[in-house]
């Protein structure tokens, strides 16, 4: 499992995908759908979107990836996640398949989401990208739009050390005459998702030059601004394609985006008096935007509890953290962290000081008993350190 491990979980090939996908009868052709990859913000976009559209009476199926709390919160339909017997069964009925060919957890949770959605009869499915785009095993859906939110220097390990290498990844999801939205604009990757998109004569929206009205959204986090205007610029391709969405199922699903879905993680307040915040933010690109909110907040003293997994950039990480705070390092569980020991001693290069502790709940534990109700404290550095505390 990539999420564990790293890179001895993660597949660059699609054939067992195709192959996976054949035995099942080709769900992935059963429903529509939309395809959503990018560095940072697929996942609230994805939200943003099936929320609207739920709103607007659609039955929407939604595939997400990693999960905070529960594997089932990974496949969606209106909200609800798939029930515990549908993927008992499904693996049951299936096993022989997938030990016989050797598919990895990735592939056989996108088989039984598909399989899932076809079988639920869907109208609509957002799917989002697990890594990448090229070579993810989404990538089989012939989708009504492809959209990709930004780029960043994150996963370089598997798709490249330039914004432009990555860019080609992610671009890898635009298909022939399908419309694709572009949501944040930057000289490096601009040319490649106009060159992509003219080879594969697709139409292409970047969300950065529309003009389009925000809504209040219960989606708290400062940069949801640029998730916002990229999911409503997604909307409106669809809406010109004949879907029916009006302006109001756009404010009431954007107001409603954690009721309707049940996103958790973003910018998720968990208490208040001590104010207590978590967000999944763990690459330059996140952090920054999250950090520069913490520093908006208004505080007393600004705890952070931070851990990381271990094929991080870390000093373009620990360069974005304020040296203000007090710190409370830890390691998720999961083999792929960094080890407490090696976070801490890297982070006092960055004049970063605080302590060592065994475990997220141990730290948090500190945390709370040394804040006062002025306080701000904050958890985050990984999805992984955050699904231990939501």
């Amino acid at each position: 499992m990539y999420q564990n491990v790293g890179i001895a979980g993660y597949k660059i090939d699609l054939s067992k995908t195709l192959l996976l996908a054949d035995y099942l009868a080709n769900p992935q052709h059963e429903f529509k759908s939309i395809h959503v990859a990018g560095t940072n913000g697929k996942g609230s976009t994805s939200h943003m979107m099936a929320s609207v559209l739920q709103e607007a009476g659609y039955k929407v199926g939604l595939y997400t990836s990693p999960h905070l709390q529960d594997f089932r919160e990974r496949i969606k339909i209106n909200g609800i996640m798939i029930p515990r017997r549908k993927v008992s069964s499904f693996v049951g009925k299936h096993q022989d398949f997938f030990k016989t060919n050797k598919l990895s957890f990735f592939e056989m949770t996108v088989g039984l989401a598909f399989d899932y959605f076809a079988q639920s009869n869907v109208d609509i499915a957002i799917i989002e990208v697990g890594l990448g785009g090229r070579l993810d095993s989404t990538n089989i859906i012939s989708p009504e739009l492809s959209v990709i939110t930004n780029i960043g220097l994150d996963h370089t390990q598997f798709l490249g050390t330039t914004l432009e290498a990555i860019a080609k990844e992610k671009a890898g999801i635009i298909k022939s005459k399908i419309p694709v939205v572009i949501g944040e604009l930057h000289p490096d990757t601009k040319k490649v998702f106009q060159q992509v998109a003219n080879q594969k004569s697709a139409p292409i929206t970047f969300a950065e030059k529309q003009q389009v009205s925000l809504f209040d959204c219960d989606l708290k986090g400062n940069y949801q601004v640029k998730n916002q205007q990229t999911a409503l610029t997604a909307l409106g391709v669809l809406i010109s394609k004949g879907y029916k969405v009006s302006q109001t199922n756009i404010q009431r699903g954007i107001a409603s985006v954690v009721s309707n879905t049940g996103l958790l993680g973003r910018w998720q307040v968990l208490q208040t008096l001590p104010k207590l915040v978590c967000d999944t933010a763990h690459n330059k690109e996140g952090l920054l935007f999250t950090m520069k909110q913490l520093q908006q907040t208004n505080q007393g003293v600004l705890h952070i509890v931070f851990g990381v997994v271990g094929d991080k950039n870390l000093d373009a990480i620990l360069s974005l953290l304020p040296t203000s705070a007090r710190y409370y390092f830890c390691a998720p569980n999961i083999p792929r962290a960094l080890h407490v020991t090696t976070l801490k001693q890297k982070a006092t290069d960055f004049d970063l000081t605080g302590t060592s502790y065994r475990s997220v709940k141990s730290a948090l534990r500190a945390a709370l008993k040394a804040a006062t109700t002025n306080d701000l404290i904050y958890v985050g550095g990984s999805t992984f350190v955050v699904a231990e505390v939501v």
